[in-house]
């Protein structure tokens, strides 16, 4: 199991951030950092030998009403993970929206979306990892999220924090029970049911040993996602995510 750090949009982070992470998850995309303005060479310096992983844009959508715009999505997409697949990074990370996430039948068009944006990551070399952002405005439902991984064979970036901001514990327990085997990506944070979030692990009320009980075995990646510059602790939740997780960092 391999251990990184979520960095932002941000290369001067991600070359101060600490190289002690086997990888560093870096946001891209227009609005933030357009991958085609990047210098492959400062990129390679600022990894310092770290695995890539890239947040795919944030507030993409990931679905529309009109068949030209979800084209022009995918299209987008597609050009994202054809150059970051050439700067080596090995896996992306897509939030599961939809323009409509209660309608029973748009439900389809988001797995054929899913279905063709992940298939561009495969084209370019690159693991589209889909993330649950079901406590978000359009983001889609855990439940609905499991469902269309599964049928679209696409692999999960499960977000700890998320699932409990959509459902509590529970949410997380009975998400890891039904779907833990599509899981090939983490993100560990600690959130608080007020709103607070990103928090470090230990501080808020997400029931980590839950997790622990629950993904047993887990061989893919985490990333640690707390919002802070503090190194020590960004350390420190890693090793606790580490111990939950009988792992070592």
């Amino acid at each position: 199991m391999d251990i990184g750090l979520t960095v932002g949009v941000d290369l001067d982070r991600l070359a101060a951030s600490p190289t002690r992470f086997d990888f560093v998850e870096l946001g891209v995309g227009a609005g933030s950092l357009p991958p085609e303005d990047v210098d492959p060479d400062r990129l390679d310096d600022a990894l310092a030998g770290r695995d890539l992983v890239v947040h795919l844009p944030y507030s993409q959508p990931l679905t529309s009403y009109a068949d030209e715009i979800n084209d022009a999505i995918v299209a987008y997409q597609r050009r994202l993970l054809t150059t970051v697949g050439d700067f080596g990074a090995e896996k992306a990370v897509l939030h599961a929206t939809s323009a409509d996430r209660d309608d029973v039948e748009f439900r389809d068009v988001a797995a054929d979306q899913l279905r063709r944006v992940a298939a561009a990551g495969r084209d370019a070399g690159v693991e589209v990892v889909v993330e649950n952002v079901g406590h978000q405005h359009g983001g889609l439902q855990l439940s609905v999220l499991g469902e269309i991984a599964r049928e679209t064979d696409t692999p999960i970036c499960f977000d700890v924090g998320h699932a409990y901001m959509e459902g509590g514990n529970k949410a997380i327990t009975r998400f890891l029970r039904s779907h833990g085997d599509r899981i090939s990506h983490l993100h560990c944070h600690d959130v608080r049911r007020r709103g607070d979030t990103h928090l470090p692990v230990g501080a808020g009320e997400v029931d980590y040993e839950a997790v622990s009980a629950e993904a047993a075995g887990f061989d893919g990646t985490v990333a640690i996602e707390v919002f802070t510059d503090d190194d020590a602790l960004l350390v420190d939740s890693a090793e606790r995510v580490a111990n939950h997780l009988d792992a070592t960092f």
